[in-house]
């Protein structure tokens, strides 16, 4: 239940389900409002006039953890990965609706690991349609010349709802069947007797982690048909074995208390709602999903920024490395 309060603030009252209507002096039901709108009583309210009713946005205790005073240690865990296995190399597939931020995400992580701001992945805030056209990979160069971390990302074109790269080269990027700089075909699928086919593929062509990149903003935007392409390629990674989690983007955009202050992301009721509700669209369970906040107009780096996308690398980094080991234990087995 969600609490609510009037401008005079002397009472609490509970709203029921989304906060579609709330019941307050002698239970008189009000008309639909929205937080901050003037609301006109319905029928006898003992007095009370034209108020104005505020929803409460932020709990009092986050319902996530972050230690945003420790950006240091999470750095330096990213920083001392290895996998366990010699010469193996983390692979991580970005996917999502066009326009998500997933070029942006892959500029913003190299940032925070660079201490600098960078630009790695080209991104475009222009066009509607997916700027990213080729199958493409980024490794991040740690701070001796020539060495890089042992993660790298893959980006591919945004999935739309008559555009955009079809599930079934998703699915093949998936397997490590697709070559560096395919172009993806929005109406056809890559063949295998085309040069970018890859036939023989290593493990490090492989996929090891899934991320579906999701904009705050606009997720309730999304087309039922982009949610079932989504679901496709999940259950895909699914039969492959390999973890999935969401990474949730532009939360300042849809979020005024966290635009205030980033440090409410987890505080958030707003946010954890929006949470909720991509959680039971895509499929994809909650303490799989990682609200972040890209680097996009600023030109020296954020702590609070920092914290947030370490954390969430981190755990992107856990979930591939357990599923590498898994597979190398499942083959020794056999």
């Amino acid at each position: 239940m969600r609490l609510a309060w009037f401008s005079d603030k002397t009472n609490w009252h509970r709203t029921k389900g989304n906060a579609d209507y709330i019941q307050y002096g002698n239970g008189k039901q009000v008309e639909t409002v929205r937080a901050g709108q003037t609301i006109k009583p319905v029928g006898n309210t003992q007095g009370e006039r034209g108020s104005y009713l505020k929803r409460e946005e932020i709990l009092d205790k986050p319902w996530r953890e972050i230690n945003w005073k420790d950006k240091q240690s999470t750095l330096q865990y990213v920083k001392n990965y290895k996998p366990h296995i010699e010469g193996r190399q983390l692979r991580i597939l970005l996917h999502g609706p066009v326009g998500t931020g997933k070029s942006s995400f892959i500029n913003s992580v190299k940032s925070a690991l660079q201490g600098k701001m960078c630009r790695l992945a080209l991104v475009d805030n222009i066009s509607h349609d997916s700027f990213t056209r080729k199958y493409k990979t980024y490794k991040i160069e740690k701070e001796n010349p020539n060495t890089f971390y042992p993660f790298v990302f893959s980006d591919i074109m945004g999935l739309s709802e008559y555009k955009g790269v079809l599930v079934d080269d998703v699915k093949l990027a998936l397997m490590g069947r697709v070559k560096e700089d395919y172009r993806f075909d929005p109406k056809h699928k890559l063949p295998e007797d085309k040069e970018y086919y890859n036939t023989e593929v290593n493990p490090n062509d492989e996929v090891h982690v899934l991320v579906c990149v999701i904009p705050a903003d606009t997720a309730s935007q999304i087309g039922d048909e982009v949610i079932k392409k989504i679901r496709e390629i999940r259950k895909a990674a699914s039969d492959l074995g390999i973890p999935q989690l969401a990474v949730i983007t532009k939360i300042d955009k849809a979020c005024p208390e966290i635009k205030e202050d980033l440090k409410n992301v987890y505080r958030s009721i707003r946010m954890k709602e929006k949470i909720e509700q991509i959680s039971a669209d895509v499929g994809i369970p909650m303490n799989c999903i990682f609200p972040v906040r890209n680097y996009s107009e600023e030109m020296d780096l954020n702590d609070d920024v920092d914290s947030l996308l370490l954390s969430t690398l981190r755990h992107i980094i856990d979930f591939g490395e357990d599923f590498i080991n898994h597979k190398m234990s499942q083959s020794e087995d056999s």
